[in-house]
């Protein structure tokens, strides 16, 4: 790892298959973790009740909120007689040597975070709705998870026997999958963990997600100049996922959803009806709301897997790809958002955007409000906005019939041609006195510039926010 100089940031997630002596090992770093959290909360919201009635003065009145000044604080309390004194009458907390102490650590930073995120939506400098002050976890209710880090190299994979992972304190986990491509990888030093996250999942199982330090890919599996490679639009639906087309107007691929809550809706029915009829807080409803958990989980696995075998495939195949800015928080507020929420839209883009960075590819992200749907692959002209029902294409300028996900996927592989400096074809809202490409006056029409969306407005933006007006080059087609 010391000679890399290119470095990518990837997981690799396993699942657990315990021992009853390794789960309750497993239970205890889980309770530590909340502990830890809890306890260095309750001494900020004391310190803050101290400093509101200013009864501390001086060192005393300062209070840990960071996550190295958390840390600080807990292990120095777990040494004081406030923590509890043991069996041999020394004081601190007498069960800390029973598990790893850098659970508490990571602890410690998790609620440095929140209060950093605290205090930056307070101050207005962070997007997105101010996050509320961190509240205290409880047993039932929190995730049951902990998190170490690798610090002397004491995570280890395939030690002993190829499908384990040593963990400090709990020593080998046998896990399900093959650990061959990692150990690989870090046989040869191309790989280094920073990072093990044990949780306990609703399906009732354990999963370790390793976070790795990884090199770039092999030259030979990454494209080459992705400028010359042939730009492909991929235009995401509902009845069919997604419709890859090349600039030629030539459809590449149409990707079906294999639809997991759809599929698997009615069964969801059967098990939620048999976990409302069940008595509260007895055997029954306990085994009930596990067969709902599982059901939910396999429904989450599927989708993952597909979208991640698709994004996969699309990235290895393809050095430059377009895809549209959808507003997937707005179309969540309408009767499609069951739909679109078993799609896995945002899921989907993320995978790509990563993907493509791994692989050299080139990911462009077309303008929300480029007419990819409306707009003629054949002649350009703009033309009224279809209903969901309306399959097929028509345009009324030249006459041209095509699929409707098709038409928008050549309008989006050529959304590259099209948002290259100069004069742009195409304006993507309405306002001020502008012409369209028949020469005649467009009443309230502004124009629009042709950008690429940053990555965190991918599906995240919200639909009231304001267009961005630009260069008066623009010609409007509307």
């Amino acid at each position: 790892m010391d000679g890399m100089t290119a470095k990518r940031h990837t997981t690799f997630h396993f699942t657990l298959e315990p021992t009853a002596s390794q789960v309750e090992g497993l239970r205890r770093h889980v309770g530590a973790a909340r502990f830890a959290f809890n306890q260095c909360l309750r001494a900020v919201v004391t310190k803050l009740a101290e400093k509101a009635v200013k009864t501390t003065v001086g060192e005393d009145a300062r209070v840990p909120w960071s996550g190295f000044d958390l840390i600080n604080f807990f292990n120095q309390w777990k040494l004081t007689a406030d923590a509890g004194v043991d069996e041999d009458g020394k004081p601190g907390l007498a069960w800390r040597t029973d598990v790893c102490q850098q659970v508490f650590e990571e602890a410690a930073v998790d609620l440095g975070r929140a209060f950093a995120a605290f205090s930056d939506g307070r101050k207005g400098t962070r997007r997105g709705r101010p996050p509320r002050f961190p509240r205290f976890k409880k047993k039932a209710t929190a995730r049951a998870s902990f998190r170490m880090r690798n610090k002397k190299a004491e995570i280890r994979v395939g030690s002993d026997r190829t499908r384990c992972i040593r963990l400090p304190k709990l020593g080998e986990l046998a896990v399900r999958e093959c650990t061959r491509d990692l150990r690989r990888m870090l046989r040869k030093g191309r790989a280094k963990i920073l990072f093990a996250t044990v949780s306990h999942r609703s399906d009732g199982r354990w999963h370790i997600t390793l976070n790795v330090e990884a090199a770039e890919l092999h030259p030979a599996r990454r494209h080459g100049d992705a400028s010359t490679s042939t730009p492909v639009g991929i235009d995401r639906g509902l009845r069919t996922f997604a419709v890859v087309a090349d600039a030629e107007g030539n459809e590449v691929a149409r990707i079906e959803s294999p639809r997991p809550l759809r599929r698997g809706l009615r069964a969801l029915k059967r098990k939620s009806k048999a976990l409302s009829r069940a008595k509260l807080d007895s055997r029954n409803r306990h085994r009930a709301r596990a067969c709902v958990a599982k059901a939910h989980a396999r429904i989450a696995y599927v989708r993952r897997d597909f979208a991640h075998r698709e994004s996969s495939r699309l990235i290895k195949t393809h050095g430059r790809l377009v895809i549209e800015d959808l507003c997937t928080i707005g179309l969540m507020r309408t009767s499609l958002a069951r739909a679109i929420a078993d799609s896995g839209w945002s899921l989907f883009a993320s995978m790509l955007t990563y993907k493509a960075r791994w692989y050299g590819a080139t990911l462009t992200v077309a303008d929300r409000f480029f007419p990819s749907t409306r707009k003629c692959s054949a002649c350009g002209h703009v033309g009224a906005k279809l209903d969901l029902s309306e399959r097929t294409f028509h345009c009324s300028g030249c006459g041209h019939e095509a699929d409707r996900d098709t038409n928008a996927a050549v309008n989006l592989a050529r959304y590259v041609i099209v948002s290259e400096p100069g004069p742009s074809p195409h304006v993507a809202a309405k306002h001020a006195e502008t012409k369209n490409a028949y020469g005649e006056r467009c009443s309230d029409a502004r124009l629009l510039v042709v950008r690429e969306t940053t990555l965190y407005e991918v599906g995240k933006a919200s639909a009231w926010r304001p267009r961005r007006a630009v260069s008066t080059s623009t010609v409007n087609t509307l």
